[in-house]
């Protein structure tokens, strides 16, 4: 067991040649390196593989009972001060290598395909290769300095796989964005190690929970600056994992390509913030206050993400909010104590989410050549629907990973969010509240995502926010020329549809049936061969090839989580993989499973999701169309109070307005911060410009002026001399 510990170091370090081999070819090589570049895509999935099968190996020695083992050697000691690098292998590690290797791979592959036509294809490969490396050196760092080293790399990553297609304005702005949000928390991270090597003197991670445990239990330190040292590491964690209110780069992240979209959102840059709190869980726990903190943010960034997903018509923009709600479930669990459900979601979120951005990826890709290639065309749901028939096996996954993410059993995300419902119950009562209508919330906007995707059929006609009538906007089946039937029908719905013009949200609309759609062949031009097309249709094998271990995952990997008694003993996998954590220091995490309790429970968060499932099928799902009798509806709206409707209108556009508009919260930054700052920097830039340069120089002038005026007095004369001496005489004579 020893043995193999001792070779843990080549897990960051595995993945590195390929980013060294493609720098260092389109270097010496670059004929050769681009005509073997689909060389390096075999490369990145052969090396990122192995470290897959080592860290799988190493959780199955942690499971089997092998103790936590850390590698440490000095790097430079210099009197009292010593810095030591080195590596830890815990539950914790092997939890977050596997899931970045287990998704890597996959989008790796799926990455092959969607970027193939891409020119960039070549540095796409070294920058998700670099990525990874990055995000394996975090979690298996040993100490604060190493985590610092490597948060920074991810985040330089990020930046660069966020403005991947840079020649983009909003592909540029989008990484600047996401960059400069991030500066925010990672000095605030600095702030508070240098804190805390200044209270502890130590940055490995045993010393320094220790100490600073006993330091607070002794009052050996001011309680209010230790919970400020605490307070700083968490703000790193905070814009890392888009946390309110500094998660306004995440949406904009989007702009990127979509394997960068399903690798950042499922287990690299936004899972390092939680596993940042869950690697100082022990600092965090001791202050009371830094824990109340974190469960006010996090059901904060639960419920914004899921109000502000409810009106996105960007398939992915939608998708990122959702990622924002279920990291905040993550952080609720955390702040609650619950350090295993945290750990338990994040494991089933990472898969359920890969595979739905994956597929997003893929109804992207088939609908591009329809809509043109900007992603306001090709990623907006509204111009989408009826890809249920051309994209089936797509279709599939979508749906079931749309299934977890709402919480339905038996997939995966349904074991783990109904132990955080559980624990909000048990925490605080408001907050259990929240939870649940935020879980309600979920549902609705993720079978809106599949039902505006895949089912749409209705074309309407809708109001913008002036209240003037605009023009017919198809909510699906852009394939050709179309020939309609009108058919006219008098309905309360709930359907917000969108254009440049304006956009409503509940109003009687005139509804249209779209049939005999027929679908365009396109040709396209690939090397020496000429293939023709009909769009939109199933991608290639490449891409559908990572969706099933992916659906795979889905369905299995909720069971690590859930206690089953066998011979009088609880086994639950999850526990018995994180009792030996270095983490768990005052907690056992093996639960006793009353079913009547779990049944109850569940019933209850399944219930709230089909509610909000059934809310979206009564909004969304087409099927207008085989109503032969309209007398019930009409009843139903005529029975409603003309007061009651205008105002049920009234408020639901005002929701819908605002989480159009993301909640104003980048307005009310560029109002109050971006300008004020921008205000300020003109300020500086006028002082430093006028004032500060402007003395400088004037000193020098009259410097100049001055030694003018001396050349010609000092020029030898007599009479000249005699001349001042006189002037001099009289002006003091006068004075005096």
């Amino acid at each position: 067991m020893e043995h193999t510990y001792q070779y843990a170091w080549i897990i960051p370090f595995l993945p590195l040649p390929v980013p060294m081999g493609i720098g260092l070819g389109l270097i010496f090589f670059p004929t050769a390196t681009k005509s073997l570049r689909r060389m390096w895509s075999f490369h990145s999935v052969f090396l990122l593989s192995i470290v897959m099968i080592f860290s799988a190996d190493l959780a199955i020695q942690l499971l089997n009972g092998s103790s936590i083992y850390q590698y440490i050697s000095s790097w430079t000691i210099n009197n009292d001060f010593s810095l030591e690098f080195g590596y830890l292998i815990d539950p914790l590690t092997s939890i977050m290598s596997i899931l970045i290797t287990t998704i890597g791979v996959m989008v790796l592959i799926y990455s092959d395909n969607y970027m193939f036509h891409d020119q960039g294809y070549l540095r796409f490969f070294a920058y998700m290769s670099f990525f990874n490396a990055s995000m394996l050196g975090l979690v298996t760092s040993s100490n604060l300095i190493q985590i610092y080293i490597f948060w920074e790399l991810v985040g330089m990553c990020s930046y660069l796989l966020i403005g991947f297609w840079f020649t983009r304005p909003l592909a540029a702005n989008a990484c600047q964005k996401a960059f400069v949000t991030n500066r925010i928390g990672d000095f605030g991270l600095l702030l508070g190690i240098l804190g805390l090597y200044w209270l502890t003197g130590s940055f490995e991670f045993r010393d320094l929970f220790e100490i600073f445990n006993n330091l607070i239990s002794t009052n050996g330190v001011h309680f209010l600056f230790g919970t400020f040292c605490v307070f700083l590491l968490f703000s790193g964690a905070v814009t890392k994992s888009a946390q309110f209110p500094l998660h306004v780069w995440l949406p904009d992240a989007m702009e990127g390509p979509t394997p960068i979209s399903a690798l950042i959102h499922a287990a690299t840059m936004v899972a390092a913030g939680i596993f940042l709190v869950a690697r100082l869980f022990p600092l965090f726990i001791v202050i009371p206050y830094i824990m109340n903190l974190i469960s006010f943010l996090s059901i904060i960034t639960v419920l914004l993400g899921a109000t502000l997903a409810l009106a996105q018509n960007d398939i992915k923009r939608s998708l990122a909010y959702s990622t924002m709600s279920q990291l905040g479930y993550m952080m609720l669990a955390l702040g609650m104590g619950s350090y295993r459900t945290a750990l338990f979601h994040l494991i089933t979120h990472a898969y359920s989410k890969a595979l739905l951005f994956l597929g997003s990826g893929a109804i992207i890709h088939s609908m591009e050549p329809l809509l043109g290639y900007s992603p306001n065309k090709s990623q907006n749901m509204v111009l989408m629907g009826g890809l249920i028939k051309y994209m089936p096996i797509t279709k599939t996954a979508f749906f079931l990973g749309t299934l977890s993410l709402c919480g339905i059993p038996p997939l995966a995300c349904f074991w783990s969010k109904d132990e955080i419902l559980n624990d909000s119950w048990l925490y605080s009562q408001i907050v259990g509240i929240l939870a649940c209508s935020t879980a309600g919330l979920t549902a609705f906007y993720m079978f809106r995502i599949y039902l505006l995707t895949f089912e749409g059929h209705l074309s309407i006609n809708f109001q913008n926010y002036s209240g003037k009538t605009s023009n017919l906007v198809y909510s699906i089946s852009l394939w050709g020329k179309e020939r309609r039937k009108k058919k006219q029908m008098s309905l309360l719905t709930l359907l917000p549809i969108n254009n440049n013009a304006g956009t409503s949200f509940l109003s009687t609309n005139t509804c249209q049936i779209n049939n005999n759609v027929t679908r365009p062949f396109i040709t396209i031009t690939h090397f020496d061969s000429t293939k023709t097309l009909s769009y939109p249709h199933e991608v290639d094998n490449t891409m559908l090839f990572p969706l099933l271990p992916l659906v795979l995952f889905t369905f299995v990997v909720g069971f690590i989580g859930i206690p089953l008694i066998q011979k009088g003993k609880d086994l639950d996998i999850l526990s018995k993989w994180l009792n030996s954590s270095i983490n768990l220091l005052h907690k056992n995490f093996s639960n006793s499973l009353d079913w009547y309790e779990f049944f109850t429970n569940a019933t209850f968060s399944v219930s709230i999701a089909f509610f909000g499932i059934f809310i979206a099928f009564l909004l969304y799902k087409p099927v207008y169309s085989s109503f032969k009798n309209l007398n019930l509806i009409n009843s139903f709206q005529k029975n409603i109070p003309m007061k009651l409707l205008f105002l049920g209108e009234k408020m639901l556009n005002i929701i819908y307005t605002w989480s159009y508009n993301r909640g104003y919260i980048d307005y009310f930054y560029k109002a109050f911060l971006t300008t004020n700052i921008q205000g300020l920097a003109e300020f500086a830039h006028f002082f430093d410009r006028r004032i500060v340069d402007g003395i400088t120089n004037g000193v020098g002038i009259l410097s100049f002026f001055i030694g003018e005026v001396l050349k010609y007095i000092g020029n030898g004369r007599i009479s000249s001399y005699l001349f001042l001496y006189l002037l001099y005489l009289l002006i003091s004579f006068l004075f005096f």
